[in-house]
């Protein structure tokens, strides 16, 4: 004789429900040759604003953890004190090098 199914509570079929609400916002169902396959739905207009304006504002290190490198911007001022400090120590050698007339 089977086993007889349980039903379930209130409880656990509210969070059913929800898991199963989330999951049609976050997923699309398409036809491939001639099969069902789930694909991930393509951000909304006000999804697209908000996750640019919040990427706009973001600090770099938020970026960093959060892994969202490729919005990050390359430090310009970093590779600008390191090339003058050695452009002075070339103008110091310079200097030397010359003759005093």
């Amino acid at each position: 004789m089977p086993k007889a199914k349980k039903k379930l509570t209130p409880e656990q079929k509210r969070i059913r429900k929800a898991a199963k609400a989330e999951r049609q916002k976050k997923y699309q169902w398409i036809f491939i040759n001639g099969k069902q396959k789930r694909i991930k739905r393509q951000e909304s207009v006000e999804e697209y604003e908000q996750r640019e304006a919040l990427i706009r504002s973001a600090d770099p290190i938020w970026l960093h953890q959060n892994e969202l490198w490729e919005y990050m911007q390359p430090d310009d001022g970093l590779l600008l004190t390191e090339e003058s400090e050695d452009q002075d120590a070339l103008m110091f050698l310079d200097n030397d090098l010359k003759e005093p007339f």
